[in-house]
């Protein structure tokens, strides 16, 4: 019996087209297609990054010193796409550094922000290796339906990298030709970004990152780090920025505080004084408060995922390190750029955040501005609205009482007007509470007609008697008095008298709460600092008063005894 003969074996065959979809289109922010070349010198044990700018010829490079790549390297590792140096081992070879390369795809990130990438490399002692990837004739490959194989990488120009291969032992360079829109704009803020993103470069001694040929340091943040007023640090996180924060710190214009929790997270989280102090990288981006998984960014502003529509929210930056995500399980998306939205790892992360540390951070900002003389937040319910209204309008007049500078005087000076604000804000409110109680009363008795007295009309004649000698002896002419009818003579008191009178020793009434609202009032109005028990009494005083307000107010209405109600009927 003749046998069958052995059929083809079937097999992938990747279309150009995918590099397409996975570099260029997939990497939307110019951060993360720089992280994945300093990612890539770190897995390498890299000592040194430089990044090389040149705007008027609209390009980059970006070099190091770390192991480098053979041509088989270059071949089987570098361009292939998916490979992974965690399928070999966890940690470099030479400095036992974790690798933060997973997927392998990472490296496609290049070929979105530039038209031009020339990648060369070599192993010490070796000899040069590498290509060009020119994305114009990528485009053409991909419209004629090219394999891989069928597009090979062009050569380099050695007279092009001339000044950046001269003493290079060993390592890889990469340069960017006719950068794109999107990075080029970026490039004033490179310095502030990088010091921003890549902490490992900050807190490892032996990985230092230069932008032409100048380290970048937590000095790269100063001005993000003057116009921060509050710090919590997580779980103790040693970080330089978090030192140089604190040296910066003025002990009676900024608040720090630890916060420990559970959970094997660590960070900080800072304020800053106004929410546009934020911007500085693009008008488009800002700061935000950003995830890092063994020291790379892994999600830019975390906040997103737990929004409270809280005025804080726009004040705040820091860093969370959950080195925790990075284990078996690929918890990032193909971009890199966040964590998958419905990881129940990175869910736990978010709660926690939330929960545990957010909330102490939103109370603190409140308690902090307050403390400060500024606008705190308004959804914050520790204090009333009338109150913190109040410490508001204290807050606006109190800064026209400053005195410039930082000396001994000055200090006391803003001491002295501290000072103030608690009875500030307690005086505020109640002369509000006063100025427009007995405001009604008087529009209540015009609109009711309501009669005068004797003894009110005396009361009058004397006031408008002592008001006469007082503008004479001022020598005043004008009127002070807006609507000047005899019921802006009467206080509290006589007022009642009109409206709600009763014996005072058998029943309630308006003119029984109004006498012994009368002093406190009358100290109130005239400045005086009040004790806590007179606090206390005009606060329980004022609340009978404007209950038996509203009931006059309710009963007249029912009755149309209001002078308008007449009118319309």
């Amino acid at each position: 019996m003749r046998k069958k003969p052995k059929a083809d074996p079937f097999y992938f065959e990747i279309s150009l087209s995918v590099l397409n979809h996975l570099g260029r289109k997939l990497y939307r922010s110019f951060i993360t297609v720089l992280g994945e070349a300093i990612s890539n010198a770190w897995d390498a044990d890299a000592t040194n990054v430089r990044i090389y700018l040149d705007t008027q010829k609209n390009r980059m490079v970006i070099k190091d010193d770390g192991q480098g790549m053979n041509k088989d390297d270059f071949q089987e590792k570098f361009l292939k796409i998916g490979y992974s140096k965690r399928k070999d081992a966890k940690l470099s070879a030479k400095r036992q550094r974790p690798f933060i390369g997973r997927k392998g795809i990472g490296k496609l990130a290049l070929l979105s922000c530039a038209e031009r990438i020339t990648i060369v490399s070599k192993v010490l002692r070796g000899q040069y290796v590498g290509g060009v990837i020119d994305n114009s004739g990528l485009d053409k490959a991909i419209t004629d339906d090219l394999t891989p194989r069928e597009y090979p990488l062009k050569d380099w120009n050695r007279l092009l990298l001339r000044r950046y291969t001269k003493n290079h032992k060993h390592g890889t360079i990469i340069l960017f030709e006719n950068i794109n829109d999107g990075v080029r704009h970026s490039m004033s803020f490179l310095r502030k970004s990088i010091a921003l993103y890549f902490r490992f470069s900050l807190l490892d001694k032996n990985f230092n990152i230069f932008l032409n040929d100048e380290k970048i340091t937590t000095s790269s943040l100063d001005d993000l780090a003057m116009k921060t007023e509050f710090l919590w640090v997580i779980n103790d996180l040693r970080d330089p920025y978090i030192s140089h924060l604190k040296s910066i710190f003025k002990s009676d214009r900024n608040e720090f505080r630890s916060l420990k929790v559970k959970g094997g997270i660590k960070g900080f989280i800072a304020s800053v004084q106004k929410p546009r102090d934020l911007k500085i990288t693009t008008a488009d981006e800002r700061v935000g408060v950003d995830l890092f998984v063994n020291g790379r960014l892994r999600e830019k502003d975390i906040l997103k995922h737990m929004p409270t529509a809280r005025v804080v929210e726009s004040y705040l930056y820091g860093q969370i390190h959950f080195d925790g995500l990075d284990d078996k399980v690929d918890r990032f998306t193909s971009s890199r750029e966040s964590v998958v939205a419905d990881d129940p790892k990175f869910a736990k992360v978010i709660d926690l955040l939330k929960n545990k540390i957010l909330n102490e951070v939103l109370n603190d900002w409140d308690t902090w501005r307050r403390k400060h003389r500024k606008e705190g937040d308004a959804e914050n319910t520790s204090i009333s609205r009338k109150e913190r209204k109040a410490e508001e309008l204290y807050n606006v007049v109190a800064e026209e009482y400053a005195i410039p500078g930082d000396d001994k005087s000055a200090k006391r000076i803003d001491a002295w007007v501290s000072e103030l604000g608690e009875d500030a804000k307690f005086n505020f409110g109640s002369y509000a509470e006063c100025f427009i109680s007995e405001n009604l009363i008087r529009r209540f008795i015009t609109e009711t007609k309501t009669p005068l007295t004797k003894e009110a009309k005396t009361t009058i004649a004397e006031f408008q008697r002592r008001e006469k000698d007082s503008k004479e002896k001022g020598n005043i002419s004008i009127e002070l008095r807006k609507s000047n009818t005899k019921l802006s003579y009467l206080a509290m008191d006589d007022l009642a008298n009109l409206v709600d009178k009763r014996d005072k020793m058998k029943n309630a009434s308006l003119a029984r709460d109004a006498s012994e609202y009368k002093p406190i009032r009358d100290a109130m109005a005239h400045t005086a600092l009040l004790t806590d028990e007179a606090k206390s009494k005009l606060t329980t005083v004022y609340e009978n008063m404007k209950g038996r307000l509203r009931t006059l107010f309710l009963i007249c209405h029912e009755l149309g005894q209001l002078g308008y109600l007449s009118e319309s009927s």
